[in-house]
């Protein structure tokens, strides 16, 4: 690719093949920059929680890597998820749009759309990370777990919440991460429900547990687990562990919770974490920049995913217009993408609550406002609100 701000002189080492790192390999690549990408993980993981897009500021960028139209073709189509009690009557249904926006995609679906549409001009290395890294003057001398020492121009850490990237340049973790007081947990159960493209969830006070599907498979469904917590002290490596956690906070829990925990049992899939955010003074230092969760992750409920598209857009597109001088793009990359992620967190700060309420009255209060917002008089002010953070940012115009 030629054009006047191409990026051919460049070399960039991006940590993380989740999503923000394939996103940012794209936007680079199509600019002509030499990239590679490390991860830890054996392969590109599959499923994952559904993620989604929604607002113009989204689907312009999606557009303009090439990948709308894929994303749509592979969406969940996921409907309408529905409050119940613990009989199951229904209590409020939560429409479409506010659970799944304009368009929901599994996560390790978009991951491997970009992969694809990289995987001829990027350098991809599997099973290995990045173990140190020494700026020198001319770029970042980096050394691997397993592979031998390279040296690069940049370093981007798109290596998630618990970025060892953030940690090599801005320190310990604690320094970072604000934990909100809640955990979230998901695994894969089966459809015992008979759901279809749809969900229930139920709350009691500081728990919750919800049941859905997403893909349409009749035999399997996903499992969601919200509990209200001091912060726990466990080894995040020791699912069986974590599995002990959960089965203890949810003992006694109504509804379907019997059936959910049985199923944790023989989960092979189990995702747990705290539901807590990044928030670092700055996403860059010297010549590395942190990227997606990284840098303003949240755990869930902050459109981390929207949010991670549109600073890969940026950060290349900066660059880009730089000539590859990371100074300057860097700067710029700060002060349009910092308050946008930061106004994107506001909203997640709310997740933990609104899955598991403190209180029975916190649940009813809960129910009624969503039955309002869900109402068609107000169905316009309701999407439009859910956009609103998600449409913060205006985009400058990039090199094509």
């Amino acid at each position: 690719m030629t054009n006047t701000h191409g990026l051919g002189h460049l070399d960039v080492l991006i940590s993380g093949a989740s999503v923000a790192g394939p996103a940012l390999a794209l936007n680079l690549a199509r600019h002509g920059a030499r990239v590679t990408v490390v991860e830890k993980a054996p392969a590109l993981r599959r499923g994952g929680f559904a993620v989604d897009f929604r607002g113009h500021v989204h689907r312009t960028v999606l557009t303009s890597m090439g990948i709308w139209d894929e994303i749509h073709a592979r969406q969940t189509r996921m409907g309408r998820q529905t409050v119940v009690g613990a009989d199951g009557t229904p209590r409020v249904d939560l429409p479409a749009e506010m659970m799944s926006g304009d368009v929901e995609i599994f996560r390790g679906d978009l991951a491997h759309i970009m992969y694809e549409r990289t995987r001829d001009s990027v350098e991809y290395v599997f099973g290995d990370s990045v173990a140190s890294l020494t700026e020198v003057p001319d770029g970042v001398e980096v050394t691997f777990e397993h592979g031998a020492p390279r040296r690069f121009d940049l370093v981007v850490g798109a290596d998630g919440l618990h970025s060892r990237t953030r940690r090599l340049v801005l320190g310990d973790e604690s320094r970072h991460l604000r934990f909100l007081g809640h955990y979230v947990a998901g695994f894969g159960m089966p459809n015992h429900l008979g759901l279809i493209r749809t969900g229930r969830l139920y709350s009691e006070p500081g728990r919750c547990v919800g049941v859905n599907n997403y893909d349409g498979d009749p035999e399997r469904a996903g499992a969601l687990l919200v509990f209200r917590s001091e912060r726990l002290a466990y080894d995040r490596r020791d699912v069986d562990a974590q599995k002990r956690i959960l089965a203890d906070r949810f003992a006694g829990t109504g509804w379907e919770a019997p059936a959910v925990l049985k199923a944790l049992q023989d989960a092979d899939d189990l995702y747990f974490d705290a539901i807590a955010q990044i928030h670092v003074d700055r996403l860059t230092q010297g010549r590395v920049a942190l990227l997606g969760d990284a840098g303003y992750g949240a755990t869930m409920g902050g459109m981390g995913t929207g949010v991670a598209v549109v600073a890969a857009h940026v950060l290349a597109g900066e660059l880009a217009l730089a000539g590859g001088d990371h100074h300057a793009a860097f700067a710029a990359y700060e002060r349009l993408v910092g308050p946008f992620a930061k106004a994107c967190q506001k909203i997640s700060g709310n997740a933990g609550p609104f899955f598991a309420p403190p209180t029975e009255r916190r649940i009813r209060s809960r129910d009624r406002m969503y039955r309002l917002l869900a109402s068609r008089p107000m169905a316009g002010f309701f999407k439009r609100l859910t956009e609103k953070a998600a449409t913060g940012i205006r985009l400058p115009d990039y090199p094509a």
